[in-house]
């Protein structure tokens, strides 16, 4: 019964293996696109930028999901292969009959029966998994070294033409061809000069492949070197809720810095846009190039521009001297710069002022006895229906004060032992006999036991890990300000199509390095064994021996040493010599930026507390004289009529009739005078202001109003209490 009931789950598994790969696929898109609009802007962001990124980065996903299928199947093909070779060998086990004097016959089986094979639940059938890793593959080396460079230049150009800018990307990226034209073309000579090789289609593929994944695997180690120490570190930083308060008001500082050159740097663009604009008035055939950089200024100064343009002056009134075609390309992409730079400031500076104010709140409630978290100001972002039921004020507090520290130091043991095997079987996979590398130890156990599902799982979770490692170090790269991958829709093209260009350079090697640790890979590891299919389309790495038998066995080991100057922050540290403002705790510019950050946020909470406590008064007023308010507006509409033909304010008013002897008497009675003193509190609300001084008296720091006699609160100009927040 047992049998039938596993071979019944065998071809249940075999008939879903098609639909493995196919779910994959789909699941792995919408995670990139998930992960594209995080930091992409769709509405704003040109089509081909989007299309080119999300293909990036679509590729190198798939890549990382479907190895593992590929693993197992391999795995199973050894299986199969090795059935059918014991079969031919010995079909009948011989037995090796040793007779002595005085002693029995004895017989040994001269090699034990393997077991049986089972087909993977996720075997993908012969002839698919070649053609999928060979579109896959050259599909994103076209875009890393071909299509992303060019669509990269194209992007930043600031040219108002397609021709223009294809003009500007050809001319950047012609040092940028040339450099890897050299590489390729010195590899060549040097197989063509070997009296052992002779060229063919086969080897100058080989020869690309194995310049592109020497240069990717020069890079992986740096980056992989770093995120291996700094992502478990960061995690244990994160559960010390004093260390992460101090650090974010060190970022608070940094921030309001960049974010003031950013607004100064925009003022000064914007005064070369005001310049240009008015020299070049509406019948310049330079003016549309005027109109376009104009639309891509912030509203606020385009209203500006537009109130002293004069369209009815001639150019040619006047000998003036305008610019060139090539200087408003120039001032064009400066604008673009611009205007990107000083958004993305300053929503990072809302988002870190919300993240110090939370670390705030929890250093405030640790206190708390009540066990219920209490924020000083309310989220600002928004919340599902479900969250009022489910993370209530006291789950928050337990979470918050007490859950989150421990389970980030958990975390963090747990990706610390992660790393210190990683650096272990990076240093030591090229050790076959004995197999010293931990994860292809774990491997060929599963293996014995042809538990696929525990296989793929664990090669899952450790390329997830590698791919961590090193995806997590792009996205935190900064090269000043020309490469930036900012969360919350605020990346520009330059930096999207660059982590495009990253990631494809860097998932290649990572896999064939990953292929090594487990011994998988016959270039580094020497075995005859069944190759993978993702293996099969690299070609043999012993065209290039020196390589593939030195660079990729030894440069790997360097990754000890990277982690060693990453755990002991040698990098920060010198940086941070250099002039760069880096978080170091035993320095005095630290410290200093650490209290200017706290000042900071101190301002900003002061500006938030007026801000909230002039609505919660406001809403009181409205709330008590709401409905003295409305019975008011329905007398006056009444009493509007009898008002109208009112002459004077005497006591008596004489009125013409037909009957002179009748007289109609008008009279001001009380109600005129509870009318007026029902207005007079309708108009009396709380005074109001918004200051941008810490001053004693509030009135100075606003001294114009808009409507003589009435408050700030009650004048057109309402919305500017908001512009602070």
């Amino acid at each position: 019964m047992t049998v039938l009931l596993v071979s019944r789950a065998i071809r249940e598994a075999v008939r879903m293996s098609g639909a493995a790969l196919g779910i994959e696929i789909v699941v792995v898109f919408f995670l990139a696109l998930f992960l594209l609009h995080r930091y992409a802007d769709f509405r704003k962001q040109q089509r081909m930028v989007l299309f080119g990124t999300l293909l990036a980065w679509y590729l190198c996903f798939l890549i990382v999901f479907i190895l593992p299928l590929d693993i197992s199947t391999t795995i199973y093909k050894q299986c199969k292969i090795d059935h059918e070779e014991h079969a031919s060998v010995s079909p009948v086990t011989p037995l090796i009959s040793n007779q002595t004097a005085g002693n029995s016959t004895t017989a040994t089986p001269t090699k034990s029966v393997p077991k049986v094979c089972y087909k993977p639940w996720s075997y993908i059938p012969d002839g698919i998994m070649p053609v999928f890793w060979r579109v896959v593959y050259w599909t994103s080396q076209c875009l890393t070294w071909l299509l992303l460079p060019f669509m990269q230049s194209y992007a930043r150009s600031g040219g108002f033409s397609i021709t223009g800018k294809i003009k500007t990307a050809l001319i950047e990226n012609a040092i940028y061809y040339g450099t890897y034209l050299l590489i390729f073309g010195s590899l060549l000579i040097y197989v063509a000069v070997h009296p052992q090789w002779h060229l063919s289609w086969y080897e100058l593929q080989t020869i690309g492949i194995t310049a592109a994944n020497t240069w990717g695997l020069f890079l992986l180690v740096l980056l992989l070197g770093y995120g291996l120490v700094e992502i478990p570190r960061s995690y244990w930083n994160a559960s010390r809720q004093g260390h992460l308060l101090i650090k974010t008001y060190f970022k608070a500082a940094k921030l309001m810095t960049e974010k003031a050159d950013a607004e100064e740097n925009l003022e000064d663009v914007m005064e070369e846009v005001r310049k240009v604009q008015e020299s070049i008035k509406y019948n310049h055939p330079l003016r549309k190039y005027i109109d376009t950089i104009l639309r891509k200024c912030p509203v606020e100064y385009q209203e500006k521009m537009g109130r002293n343009m004069d369209d009815y002056e001639d150019f040619d009134d006047k000998q003036n001297t305008y610019p060139s075609e090539k200087n408003l390309v120039k001032l064009h992409k400066q604008v673009i710069y611009a205007v990107q730079r000083h958004n993305r400031t300053h929503v990072q500076w809302q988002i870190l002022l919300q993240q110090a104010m939370h670390l705030e709140d929890v250093a405030k409630n640790e206190t708390s006895s009540a066990h219920q978290f209490v924020h000083s100001f309310p989220s600002t972002e928004p919340t599902s229906w479900l969250s009022p039921y489910l993370y209530t004020p006291t789950v928050e507090w337990y979470w918050e004060c007490l859950l989150r520290q421990w389970f980030y130091r958990l975390l963090a043991v747990l990706l610390s032992l992660f790393s210190v095997g990683v650096v272990w079987s990076e240093c030591t996979f090229f050790s076959t006999r004995p197999v010293l590398s931990l994860f292809a130890v774990f491997i060929q156990l599963a293996e014995r036991d042809y538990n696929y599902l525990y296989i793929e799982m664990a090669c899952f979770i450790t390329i997830f890990f590698l791919c961590t490692c090193v995806y997590s170090t792009v996205f935190r790269i900064r090269v000043f300000n020309y490469y930036y991958l900012a969360s919350h829709h605020q990346t520009d093209a330059y930096s999207l199509q660059f982590s495009g260009m990253l990631f494809c350079r860097l998932t290649p090697p990572l896999c064939l390095n990953f292929l090594g640790l487990i011994h998988m890979d016959s270039a580094i590891s020497h075995q005859l064994k069944e190759q993978t299919a993702y293996t099969s389309i690299m070609g043999s790495m012993r065209v290039l021996s020196f390589i593939a038998n030195g660079f990729y066995i030894y440069y790997p080991m360097l990754i000890l040493l990277l982690c060693i100057a990453t755990y002991f922050s040698l990098g920060t540290r010198c940086l941070n010599l250099l002039g760069f403002q880096q978080f170091v705790g035993d320095n005095e510019m630290t410290s200093d930026l650490i209290d200017e950050g706290k000042e900071l946020i101190r301002r900003e909470k002061r500006k938030r507390q007026r801000t909230e406590d002039g609505e919660n008064r406001r809403r009181e007023w409205k709330e008590r004289y709401g409905n003295t308010r409305e019975d008011t507006a329905s007398n006056r509409n009444r009493n509007e009529a009898a008002e109208m033909t009112e002459t004077n304010y005497s006591d008596t008013v004489p009125i013409p009739n037909t009957n002179p002897n009748r007289q109609a008497k008008y009279s001001r009675t009380g109600r005129g005078t509870e009318r007026d003193s029902i207005e007079l509190l309708e108009d009396a609300e709380p005074l109001d202001f918004n200051a941008e001084t810490l001053s004693d008296d509030p009135l100075e720091a606003d001294s114009t109003r808009h409507v003589p006699g009435r408050y700030l609160s009650m004048s057109s100009s309402r919305s500017r209490i908001f512009d602070d927040v």
